[in-house]
Protein backbone atom coordinates (compact mmCIF):
# COMPACT_ATOMS: atom_id res chain seq x y z
CA UNK A 1 0.00 0.00 0.00
CA UNK A 2 0.80 3.52 -0.99
CA UNK A 3 2.43 5.74 1.97
CA UNK A 4 2.79 9.11 -0.55
CA UNK A 5 0.92 11.92 1.07
CA UNK A 6 -0.95 13.87 -1.16
CA UNK A 7 -0.16 17.68 -0.53
CA UNK A 8 -2.87 19.50 0.92
CA UNK A 9 -5.55 21.31 -1.96
CA UNK A 10 -4.62 24.74 -2.35
CA UNK A 11 -7.99 27.21 -2.03
CA UNK A 12 -7.43 30.34 -3.57
CA UNK A 13 -8.34 33.37 -0.89
CA UNK A 14 -11.69 35.08 -1.46
CA UNK A 15 -10.11 38.55 -2.37
CA UNK A 16 -7.69 37.28 -5.41
CA UNK A 17 -10.52 35.58 -6.68
CA UNK A 18 -12.97 38.79 -5.97
CA UNK A 19 -9.80 40.68 -7.51
CA UNK A 20 -9.44 38.56 -10.68
CA UNK A 21 -13.39 38.51 -11.28
CA UNK A 22 -12.94 42.21 -10.86
CA UNK A 23 -10.07 43.05 -13.37
CA UNK A 24 -12.30 40.78 -15.84
CA UNK A 25 -15.32 42.79 -16.07
CA UNK A 26 -13.20 45.77 -15.13
CA UNK A 27 -11.05 46.10 -18.39
CA UNK A 28 -13.46 46.78 -20.67
CA UNK A 29 -15.53 49.43 -18.67
CA UNK A 30 -12.32 50.99 -17.63
CA UNK A 31 -11.45 50.92 -21.88
CA UNK A 32 -14.98 52.33 -22.48
CA UNK A 33 -14.64 54.86 -19.60
CA UNK A 34 -11.26 56.26 -20.46
CA UNK A 35 -11.68 55.78 -24.62
CA UNK A 36 -14.43 58.63 -23.68
CA UNK A 37 -12.21 60.84 -21.71
CA UNK A 38 -9.49 60.40 -24.65
CA UNK A 39 -11.73 61.86 -27.46
CA UNK A 40 -11.72 65.03 -25.17
CA UNK A 41 -8.00 64.71 -24.98
CA UNK A 42 -7.56 64.52 -28.43
CA UNK A 43 -10.30 67.73 -29.23
CA UNK A 44 -7.53 69.38 -26.84
CA UNK A 45 -4.54 68.28 -28.39
CA UNK A 46 -6.19 69.17 -31.61
CA UNK A 47 -7.39 72.54 -31.07
CA UNK A 48 -4.78 73.61 -28.96
CA UNK A 49 -2.65 73.89 -32.24
CA UNK A 50 -5.13 76.52 -33.94
CA UNK A 51 -4.21 79.15 -30.62
CA UNK A 52 -4.84 79.89 -27.49
CA UNK A 53 -8.18 81.76 -27.89
CA UNK A 54 -9.65 78.50 -29.52
CA UNK A 55 -8.27 76.09 -26.84
CA UNK A 56 -9.70 78.03 -24.14
CA UNK A 57 -12.92 78.40 -26.41
CA UNK A 58 -13.06 74.55 -26.42
CA UNK A 59 -12.23 74.29 -22.83
CA UNK A 60 -15.35 76.82 -21.79
CA UNK A 61 -17.82 74.61 -23.86
CA UNK A 62 -16.59 71.16 -23.11
CA UNK A 63 -16.81 72.45 -19.28
CA UNK A 64 -20.44 74.10 -20.14
CA UNK A 65 -21.49 70.65 -21.68
CA UNK A 66 -20.39 68.23 -19.19
CA UNK A 67 -21.76 70.28 -16.00
CA UNK A 68 -25.05 69.96 -18.03
CA UNK A 69 -24.58 66.73 -19.42
CA UNK A 70 -23.29 65.34 -16.13
CA UNK A 71 -27.16 65.61 -14.53
CA UNK A 72 -28.02 63.94 -17.09
CA UNK A 73 -25.38 61.11 -17.17
CA UNK A 74 -26.09 60.51 -13.29
CA UNK A 75 -30.09 60.22 -13.69
CA UNK A 76 -29.80 57.48 -16.42
CA UNK A 77 -26.94 55.74 -13.18
CA UNK A 78 -30.33 55.37 -11.61
CA UNK A 79 -30.69 52.29 -13.77
CA UNK A 80 -27.55 50.88 -12.52
CA UNK A 81 -28.59 49.00 -9.30
CA UNK A 82 -31.51 48.03 -10.19
CA UNK A 83 -30.80 46.25 -13.04
CA UNK A 84 -27.63 44.67 -11.33
CA UNK A 85 -29.51 43.88 -8.52
CA UNK A 86 -32.00 42.46 -10.85
CA UNK A 87 -29.16 40.08 -12.49
CA UNK A 88 -27.78 39.45 -9.14
CA UNK A 89 -31.40 37.62 -8.53
CA UNK A 90 -31.48 35.90 -11.98
CA UNK A 91 -34.59 38.02 -12.89
CA UNK A 92 -33.57 38.40 -16.71
CA UNK A 93 -37.04 39.86 -18.03
CA UNK A 94 -36.72 42.58 -14.93
CA UNK A 95 -33.54 43.53 -16.39
CA UNK A 96 -34.76 43.40 -20.10
CA UNK A 97 -38.14 46.04 -19.08
CA UNK A 98 -35.93 48.38 -17.50
CA UNK A 99 -33.70 48.47 -20.32
CA UNK A 100 -36.47 49.86 -22.52
CA UNK A 101 -37.24 52.61 -19.76
CA UNK A 102 -33.82 53.69 -20.00
CA UNK A 103 -34.17 54.48 -23.31
CA UNK A 104 -37.39 56.59 -22.62
CA UNK A 105 -35.61 58.25 -19.90
CA UNK A 106 -32.80 59.17 -22.09
CA UNK A 107 -34.82 60.90 -24.79
CA UNK A 108 -37.25 62.89 -22.71
CA UNK A 109 -34.02 63.61 -20.62
CA UNK A 110 -31.64 64.30 -23.65
CA UNK A 111 -34.03 66.79 -24.96
CA UNK A 112 -34.61 69.18 -22.02
CA UNK A 113 -30.83 69.35 -21.52
CA UNK A 114 -30.06 70.00 -24.72
CA UNK A 115 -32.37 73.14 -24.49
CA UNK A 116 -30.18 74.09 -21.00
CA UNK A 117 -26.84 73.19 -23.11
CA UNK A 118 -27.99 76.09 -25.47
CA UNK A 119 -28.78 78.90 -23.40
CA UNK A 120 -25.23 78.20 -21.19
CA UNK A 121 -22.94 81.04 -22.80
CA UNK A 122 -25.24 82.94 -21.86
CA UNK A 123 -24.23 82.95 -18.51
CA UNK A 124 -19.65 83.36 -19.75
CA UNK A 125 -19.92 87.39 -19.60
CA UNK A 126 -20.90 87.26 -16.13
CA UNK A 127 -17.56 85.70 -15.52
CA UNK A 128 -15.30 88.15 -16.97
CA UNK A 129 -15.01 85.90 -20.07
CA UNK A 130 -14.20 87.93 -23.21
CA UNK A 131 -16.21 88.06 -26.16
CA UNK A 132 -14.19 85.70 -28.82
CA UNK A 133 -13.89 83.13 -26.42
CA UNK A 134 -18.05 83.26 -25.90
CA UNK A 135 -18.78 83.12 -29.41
CA UNK A 136 -15.98 80.24 -29.80
CA UNK A 137 -17.74 78.11 -27.07
CA UNK A 138 -21.47 79.16 -28.19
CA UNK A 139 -20.38 77.63 -31.76
CA UNK A 140 -19.21 74.70 -30.16
CA UNK A 141 -21.93 73.83 -28.38
CA UNK A 142 -24.64 74.59 -30.86
CA UNK A 143 -22.83 71.64 -32.66
CA UNK A 144 -22.29 69.49 -29.60
CA UNK A 145 -25.76 69.89 -28.02
CA UNK A 146 -27.60 67.29 -30.84
CA UNK A 147 -25.41 64.33 -29.51
CA UNK A 148 -26.37 64.57 -25.90
CA UNK A 149 -29.74 62.47 -26.19
CA UNK A 150 -27.47 60.08 -27.85
CA UNK A 151 -25.15 60.05 -25.68
CA UNK A 152 -27.64 58.93 -22.45
CA UNK A 153 -29.04 56.80 -24.77
CA UNK A 154 -25.94 54.87 -25.32
CA UNK A 155 -25.09 55.36 -21.21
CA UNK A 156 -27.99 52.93 -21.07
CA UNK A 157 -26.51 50.52 -23.30
CA UNK A 158 -23.31 50.50 -21.22
CA UNK A 159 -25.16 50.20 -18.22
CA UNK A 160 -27.17 47.23 -19.60
CA UNK A 161 -24.46 45.48 -21.04
CA UNK A 162 -21.67 45.90 -18.14
CA UNK A 163 -24.85 44.21 -16.20
CA UNK A 164 -25.01 41.24 -17.88
CA UNK A 165 -20.80 41.08 -18.10
CA UNK A 166 -21.26 41.54 -21.86
CA UNK A 167 -18.87 43.80 -22.36
CA UNK A 168 -17.06 43.33 -25.64
CA UNK A 169 -19.13 45.71 -27.56
CA UNK A 170 -18.56 49.22 -25.28
CA UNK A 171 -14.62 48.04 -26.68
CA UNK A 172 -15.39 47.84 -30.00
CA UNK A 173 -17.23 51.16 -29.55
CA UNK A 174 -14.77 53.15 -28.24
CA UNK A 175 -12.37 51.93 -30.58
CA UNK A 176 -14.28 52.99 -33.13
CA UNK A 177 -14.92 56.24 -32.05
CA UNK A 178 -11.87 57.11 -31.15
CA UNK A 179 -10.41 56.47 -34.56
CA UNK A 180 -12.89 58.33 -36.16
CA UNK A 181 -12.56 61.12 -33.75
CA UNK A 182 -8.93 62.14 -34.29
CA UNK A 183 -9.53 62.05 -38.22
CA UNK A 184 -12.81 63.80 -38.73
CA UNK A 185 -11.37 66.51 -35.25
CA UNK A 186 -7.89 67.05 -37.49
CA UNK A 187 -10.47 67.04 -41.12
CA UNK A 188 -13.18 69.91 -39.63
CA UNK A 189 -11.45 71.69 -37.71
CA UNK A 190 -8.78 72.63 -40.18
CA UNK A 191 -10.71 71.72 -43.25
CA UNK A 192 -9.98 69.75 -46.66
CA UNK A 193 -6.54 71.46 -47.13
CA UNK A 194 -5.07 69.56 -44.40
CA UNK A 195 -5.95 66.68 -46.67
CA UNK A 196 -2.62 65.20 -49.51
CA UNK A 197 -3.12 66.86 -52.59
CA UNK A 198 -4.39 63.82 -54.25
CA UNK A 199 -7.99 64.10 -53.24
CA UNK A 200 -7.97 66.78 -55.32
CA UNK A 201 -11.17 69.26 -55.37
CA UNK A 202 -12.45 67.26 -52.09
CA UNK A 203 -9.73 69.63 -50.15
CA UNK A 204 -11.48 72.58 -51.33
CA UNK A 205 -15.06 71.19 -50.19
CA UNK A 206 -14.30 70.60 -46.58
CA UNK A 207 -14.61 73.88 -44.70
CA UNK A 208 -12.20 74.62 -41.96
CA UNK A 209 -14.85 74.57 -38.93
CA UNK A 210 -12.52 75.22 -36.15
CA UNK A 211 -13.75 74.79 -32.75
CA UNK A 212 -17.23 74.00 -34.03
CA UNK A 213 -15.34 71.07 -36.27
CA UNK A 214 -14.23 69.24 -33.02
CA UNK A 215 -17.76 69.48 -31.40
CA UNK A 216 -19.17 68.21 -34.54
CA UNK A 217 -16.26 65.07 -34.87
CA UNK A 218 -17.28 64.49 -31.44
CA UNK A 219 -21.61 64.36 -32.07
CA UNK A 220 -20.13 62.11 -34.93
CA UNK A 221 -18.68 59.54 -32.22
CA UNK A 222 -21.58 59.77 -30.02
CA UNK A 223 -23.67 58.78 -33.05
CA UNK A 224 -21.11 56.16 -34.34
CA UNK A 225 -21.02 54.35 -30.22
CA UNK A 226 -24.90 53.95 -29.91
CA UNK A 227 -25.20 52.28 -33.63
CA UNK A 228 -22.60 49.83 -32.23
CA UNK A 229 -23.83 49.37 -29.06
CA UNK A 230 -27.46 49.08 -29.89
CA UNK A 231 -26.76 46.31 -32.71
CA UNK A 232 -24.97 44.31 -30.10
CA UNK A 233 -27.81 44.24 -27.56
CA UNK A 234 -30.06 43.36 -31.05
CA UNK A 235 -28.15 40.37 -32.10
CA UNK A 236 -27.78 39.26 -28.28
CA UNK A 237 -30.69 37.28 -26.82
CA UNK A 238 -30.83 36.85 -22.82
CA UNK A 239 -31.39 34.23 -21.41
CA UNK A 240 -34.45 33.38 -19.21
CA UNK A 241 -35.96 36.65 -20.75
CA UNK A 242 -39.37 34.70 -20.93
CA UNK A 243 -42.36 37.25 -21.78
CA UNK A 244 -41.31 40.40 -24.35
CA UNK A 245 -41.42 43.23 -21.98
CA UNK A 246 -43.77 47.01 -23.09
CA UNK A 247 -41.79 48.68 -25.00
CA UNK A 248 -44.19 51.91 -23.89
CA UNK A 249 -43.25 54.21 -20.65
CA UNK A 250 -43.94 52.59 -17.55
CA UNK A 251 -44.18 55.51 -15.65
CA UNK A 252 -43.41 54.00 -12.26
CA UNK A 253 -40.47 52.45 -13.29
CA UNK A 254 -39.19 55.84 -14.10
CA UNK A 255 -40.11 57.34 -11.09
CA UNK A 256 -38.36 54.88 -9.08
CA UNK A 257 -35.30 55.31 -11.65
CA UNK A 258 -35.55 58.88 -11.18
CA UNK A 259 -35.70 58.68 -7.65
CA UNK A 260 -32.14 56.71 -7.66
CA UNK A 261 -30.80 58.76 -10.30
CA UNK A 262 -31.54 62.53 -9.19
CA UNK A 263 -28.78 62.54 -6.64
CA UNK A 264 -26.08 60.90 -8.56
CA UNK A 265 -26.98 63.47 -11.50
CA UNK A 266 -26.98 66.49 -8.46
CA UNK A 267 -24.04 64.70 -7.58
CA UNK A 268 -22.15 64.80 -10.67
CA UNK A 269 -23.26 68.16 -11.73
CA UNK A 270 -22.29 69.20 -8.56
CA UNK A 271 -18.54 67.49 -8.80
CA UNK A 272 -18.16 68.70 -12.58
CA UNK A 273 -19.51 72.51 -11.83
CA UNK A 274 -16.89 72.81 -9.10
CA UNK A 275 -14.85 72.36 -11.79
CA UNK A 276 -16.51 73.67 -14.48
CA UNK A 277 -16.46 76.71 -12.50
CA UNK A 278 -12.99 76.31 -11.51
CA UNK A 279 -12.19 76.77 -15.55
CA UNK A 280 -14.27 79.51 -15.56
CA UNK A 281 -13.03 81.50 -12.54
CA UNK A 282 -9.12 80.53 -14.72
CA UNK A 283 -11.05 82.56 -17.20
CA UNK A 284 -11.06 85.29 -15.70
CA UNK A 285 -7.56 85.33 -14.94
CA UNK A 286 -6.53 84.74 -19.22
CA UNK A 287 -6.70 82.84 -22.16
CA UNK A 288 -3.51 81.64 -20.79
CA UNK A 289 -4.89 80.24 -17.27
CA UNK A 290 -7.76 78.96 -19.03
CA UNK A 291 -5.89 76.94 -21.56
CA UNK A 292 -3.77 75.55 -18.73
CA UNK A 293 -6.65 74.44 -17.07
CA UNK A 294 -7.63 72.66 -20.26
CA UNK A 295 -4.89 70.90 -20.42
CA UNK A 296 -4.78 69.42 -16.99
CA UNK A 297 -8.28 68.62 -16.82
CA UNK A 298 -7.87 66.55 -19.61
CA UNK A 299 -4.82 64.64 -18.63
CA UNK A 300 -6.81 64.06 -15.12
CA UNK A 301 -9.97 63.12 -16.80
CA UNK A 302 -8.31 60.32 -18.52
CA UNK A 303 -6.98 58.66 -14.95
CA UNK A 304 -10.32 59.55 -13.45
CA UNK A 305 -12.47 57.92 -16.40
CA UNK A 306 -10.26 54.80 -15.73
CA UNK A 307 -11.34 54.45 -11.71
CA UNK A 308 -14.50 55.05 -12.77
CA UNK A 309 -14.31 52.19 -14.88
CA UNK A 310 -13.30 49.83 -11.69
CA UNK A 311 -16.24 51.83 -10.04
CA UNK A 312 -19.09 50.84 -12.35
CA UNK A 313 -17.54 47.30 -12.38
CA UNK A 314 -17.47 47.25 -8.45
CA UNK A 315 -21.17 48.84 -8.67
CA UNK A 316 -22.15 45.91 -10.77
CA UNK A 317 -20.34 43.37 -8.52
CA UNK A 318 -21.85 44.59 -5.39
CA UNK A 319 -24.72 44.75 -7.18
CA UNK A 320 -25.20 40.97 -8.05
CA UNK A 321 -24.39 40.33 -4.51
CA UNK A 322 -26.91 42.88 -3.05
CA UNK A 323 -29.70 40.81 -5.58
CA UNK A 324 -28.00 37.23 -4.64
CA UNK A 325 -28.80 38.71 -0.65
CA UNK A 326 -25.21 38.06 -0.14
CA UNK A 327 -23.65 40.82 1.94
CA UNK A 328 -20.33 39.40 2.90
CA UNK A 329 -19.93 39.09 -0.76
CA UNK A 330 -21.21 42.57 -1.53
CA UNK A 331 -18.57 44.23 1.39
CA UNK A 332 -15.71 42.44 -0.22
CA UNK A 333 -16.15 43.09 -3.93
CA UNK A 334 -16.47 47.16 -2.58
CA UNK A 335 -13.50 46.79 -0.73
CA UNK A 336 -11.64 44.94 -3.54
CA UNK A 337 -12.99 47.77 -5.96
CA UNK A 338 -11.18 50.76 -3.60
CA UNK A 339 -8.17 48.74 -3.57
CA UNK A 340 -7.98 48.44 -7.26
CA UNK A 341 -8.81 52.22 -7.88
CA UNK A 342 -6.39 53.94 -5.79
CA UNK A 343 -3.75 51.37 -7.14
CA UNK A 344 -4.47 52.32 -10.68
CA UNK A 345 -4.61 56.22 -9.70
CA UNK A 346 -1.34 55.64 -7.37
CA UNK A 347 0.38 55.05 -11.05
CA UNK A 348 -1.56 57.55 -12.87
CA UNK A 349 0.53 60.22 -9.99
CA UNK A 350 3.77 58.69 -10.49
CA UNK A 351 3.34 59.29 -14.38
CA UNK A 352 1.92 63.15 -13.70
CA UNK A 353 4.43 63.82 -11.25
CA UNK A 354 7.67 62.01 -13.06
CA UNK A 355 7.01 64.00 -16.59
CA UNK A 356 4.65 67.32 -16.42
CA UNK A 357 6.45 69.14 -18.70
CA UNK A 358 6.59 66.22 -21.17
CA UNK A 359 2.79 65.83 -20.81
CA UNK A 360 2.78 69.85 -21.20
CA UNK A 361 4.68 69.71 -24.54
CA UNK A 362 2.74 66.39 -25.73
CA UNK A 363 -1.01 68.64 -25.16
CA UNK A 364 0.90 71.27 -27.43
CA UNK A 365 1.02 74.06 -24.79
CA UNK A 366 1.38 77.35 -26.52
CA UNK A 367 4.86 79.24 -25.34
CA UNK A 368 2.56 81.37 -22.78
CA UNK A 369 0.57 78.55 -21.48
CA UNK A 370 3.42 75.82 -20.86
CA UNK A 371 4.52 77.35 -17.42
CA UNK A 372 1.26 77.23 -16.10
CA UNK A 373 0.40 73.56 -17.01
CA UNK A 374 2.89 72.34 -15.42
CA UNK A 375 2.30 72.69 -11.76
CA UNK A 376 -1.20 72.01 -12.23
CA UNK A 377 -0.33 68.60 -13.66
CA UNK A 378 1.86 68.29 -9.84
CA UNK A 379 -1.60 69.56 -7.81
CA UNK A 380 -2.71 66.68 -9.75
CA UNK A 381 -0.56 63.92 -8.94
CA UNK A 382 -1.35 64.82 -5.36
CA UNK A 383 -4.86 64.35 -5.58
CA UNK A 384 -5.00 61.47 -7.82
CA UNK A 385 -5.21 58.47 -5.39
CA UNK A 386 -8.17 60.55 -3.66
CA UNK A 387 -9.98 61.26 -6.88
CA UNK A 388 -9.89 57.24 -7.60
CA UNK A 389 -11.32 56.74 -5.02
CA UNK A 390 -14.36 59.27 -4.53
CA UNK A 391 -14.69 57.61 -7.82
CA UNK A 392 -14.62 54.01 -6.73
CA UNK A 393 -16.45 54.93 -3.81
CA UNK A 394 -19.79 56.61 -5.97
CA UNK A 395 -19.92 53.31 -8.22
CA UNK A 396 -19.70 50.69 -5.30
CA UNK A 397 -22.33 52.48 -2.96
CA UNK A 398 -24.64 52.92 -6.11
CA UNK A 399 -24.05 49.38 -6.62
CA UNK A 400 -25.49 48.98 -2.76
CA UNK A 401 -28.52 51.09 -3.59
CA UNK A 402 -26.97 54.33 -1.49
CA UNK A 403 -27.16 57.23 -3.82
CA UNK A 404 -27.73 60.49 -1.84
CA UNK A 405 -25.04 59.98 0.74
CA UNK A 406 -22.80 61.15 -2.14
CA UNK A 407 -24.73 64.13 -3.25
CA UNK A 408 -23.85 64.89 0.04
CA UNK A 409 -20.64 64.23 0.33
CA UNK A 410 -19.67 66.18 -2.92
CA UNK A 411 -21.95 69.01 -1.58
CA UNK A 412 -19.93 69.31 1.69
CA UNK A 413 -16.60 68.43 0.05
CA UNK A 414 -16.82 70.24 -2.84
CA UNK A 415 -18.70 73.47 -1.73
CA UNK A 416 -18.33 73.88 1.96
CA UNK A 417 -14.50 72.82 2.21
CA UNK A 418 -13.53 73.31 -1.84
CA UNK A 419 -14.65 76.58 -2.89
CA UNK A 420 -13.76 78.72 -0.06
CA UNK A 421 -10.45 77.45 -0.48
CA UNK A 422 -10.12 77.94 -4.10
CA UNK A 423 -10.83 81.53 -3.76
CA UNK A 424 -8.98 82.11 -0.77
CA UNK A 425 -5.98 80.69 -2.36
CA UNK A 426 -6.24 81.59 -5.88
CA UNK A 427 -7.10 85.10 -5.76
CA UNK A 428 -7.19 86.18 -2.01
CA UNK A 429 -3.32 84.91 -1.90
CA UNK A 430 -2.73 85.29 -5.70
CA UNK A 431 -1.95 81.75 -6.18
CA UNK A 432 -3.67 82.16 -9.52
CA UNK A 433 -4.75 78.87 -11.58
CA UNK A 434 -2.26 76.82 -9.22
CA UNK A 435 -4.36 78.45 -6.11
CA UNK A 436 -7.54 77.06 -7.88
CA UNK A 437 -6.45 73.83 -8.23
CA UNK A 438 -5.19 73.36 -4.43
CA UNK A 439 -8.65 73.71 -3.70
CA UNK A 440 -10.24 71.66 -6.15
CA UNK A 441 -7.57 68.68 -4.40
CA UNK A 442 -8.86 69.44 -0.75
CA UNK A 443 -12.55 69.07 -1.57
CA UNK A 444 -11.80 65.89 -3.11
CA UNK A 445 -10.00 64.64 -0.53
CA UNK A 446 -12.87 65.20 1.88
CA UNK A 447 -15.75 63.40 -0.31
CA UNK A 448 -13.08 60.37 -0.83
CA UNK A 449 -13.13 59.99 3.12
CA UNK A 450 -16.46 60.65 3.13
CA UNK A 451 -17.60 57.42 0.91
CA UNK A 452 -15.02 55.19 2.39
CA UNK A 453 -16.41 55.50 5.66
CA UNK A 454 -19.63 55.53 4.69
CA UNK A 455 -19.54 52.17 2.40
CA UNK A 456 -17.77 50.54 5.87
CA UNK A 457 -20.35 51.21 8.20
CA UNK A 458 -23.54 49.94 5.78
CA UNK A 459 -21.55 46.94 4.53
CA UNK A 460 -21.04 46.31 8.25
CA UNK A 461 -24.57 45.20 8.75
CA UNK A 462 -27.09 43.99 5.94
CA UNK A 463 -27.33 45.25 2.26
CA UNK A 464 -31.07 44.23 0.89
CA UNK A 465 -32.15 44.71 -2.79
CA UNK A 466 -33.68 47.85 -3.88
CA UNK A 467 -36.48 45.69 -5.25
CA UNK A 468 -36.82 42.79 -2.42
Amino acid sequence: MSTDVMPPQQVEKPYRTELRELSRLALPIAIAQGGQALMGLVDTLVVGRAGTSALASVGLGNGLFFAVSGFGMGLMMGFDPLLSQAIGARNFARARALLWQGGWMSLFAGLVLAAVLLLSPALLPLAGIGPAEVAGATDYLIWRAPSLPLMLAFLTMRSYLQSTAFTRPLVVATVAANVLNLGADILLVFGGQVLPAYFGPVRDVIPAMGVAGSALATSLCTALQLGIVLAAVRKRGLEGAGTRPTRMPVWPDLRQAAALGLPIGLHIAAEIGVFAGAGVLAGGLGPASVGAHQIAISFASVTFTVAMGIGNAGSVRVGWAVGAHDTPRARLAGFTAFAGGAAFMALGALVFALFPEALARLAGAPADVLPLVVPLLMVSAVFQVFDGVQGVGAGVLRGAGDTRFTFLANMVGHYAIGLPLTLLLGFKLGLGVVGIWWGLCAGLVAVAVALLWRFHRLSAGTLRPLEA
